[in-house]
């Protein structure tokens, strides 16, 4: 069902998806499995955010004014999540993120195509490589994507050579997901730019939530974010999401951060998918 949905002719090598499913805990109201190119995500900011607007738009929750309560169940825990609604419109997406850490400061390796890159590796609902775009001279730009996904291949199967990866809590989250590579705005209104690759060299369009809570706990633990302090983060092709440190907690024995990010989504349409028992291609097809 994933590859039907995600490749092609249905999808494209950059497609994203979420199943919809009954609910795990009592505070949730739906439980939630994320899907890409290669398989699924331990949890998604933009997806919750998409499927906050989703539910709320189309009456599929108690809808209250100012904002309405979402509870999913993911991966990687329980999100709440708060949409505006007014009594005619959704608005903005807010979500609790799980708790965010750094899980390895200043990690340095060896790239075939850029040289030497330091980053540190953050847990943010995933985990995630953070670097600097001017270690590589490249700019978070649509016109420099292919450098961008390049660079993003590169770093993560150096740093998954380099570093094991396991969460202290959660037995299941032991991979890297992706890497992040932030720079300067083009919108000046933003704090910085930032966009991940994840997957199979697949490239997030949105600023990435899970991404944004990481890299607000990052700065935070870094000593470079206040406490409620919002941070804007712009994707590649200029979207924003807002983001905050709203606690402090503790992983294991890694010290982390609560955050909450804010962003909007839009319904484009409607679809149905059909399988014709004579399709050769059941599965669709991955091209690049």
């Amino acid at each position: 069902m994933r590859q039907f949905l995600m490749n092609e002719p249905r999808g494209h090598a950059d497609m994203y998806g979420a199943y919809l499913l009954p609910p795990t805990t009592p505070a949730a109201d739906f439980g939630v499995i994320f899907i890409h190119n290669e398989g699924y995500s331990d949890m998604c900011g933009h997806g919750i955010i998409a499927l906050g607007k989703v539910l709320v738009e189309l009456n599929h929750v108690e809808r209250t004014v100012p904002l309405t309560r979402i509870g999913f169940d993911t991966p990687a825990g329980f999100i709440e999540a708060q949409v505006e609604w007014d009594g005619q419109r959704a608005g903005d997406v807010t979500f609790r993120n799980v708790p965010a850490f750094i899980y390895q400061r200043d990690v340095e390796v060896e790239t075939p195509s850029f040289g030497k890159v330091t980053g540190d590796i953050v847990f943010g609902g995933a985990f995630y490589y953070y670097m600097n775009a001017d270690q590589a001279n490249v700019q978070i730009k649509p016109e420099q994507v292919r450098g961008l996904i390049q660079l993003g291949a590169e770093t993560k199967q150096a740093v998954k050579a380099k570093v094991k990866i396991q969460h202290p809590l959660e037995p299941g989250l032991d991979s890297l997901y992706g890497t992040i590579i932030d720079g300067a705005p083009n919108d000046p209104a933003a704090d910085q730019a930032n966009v991940c690759i994840f997957a199979d060299r697949e490239v997030d369009r949105s600023p990435t939530g899970t991404g944004t809570s990481g890299r607000a706990a990052q700065l935070f633990l870094r000593g470079k974010l206040a406490l409620n302090q919002t941070l804007v983060n712009e994707s590649i092709v200029g979207s924003c999401f807002r983001v905050k440190v709203t606690e402090t907690a503790k992983v294991g024995e890694f010290d982390a951060a609560i955050t909450e990010v804010t962003g909007n989504a839009h319904i484009m349409g409607f679809n149905q998918w059909v399988l014709e028992d004579s399709d050769p291609f059941p599965q669709g097809f991955f091209l690049r």
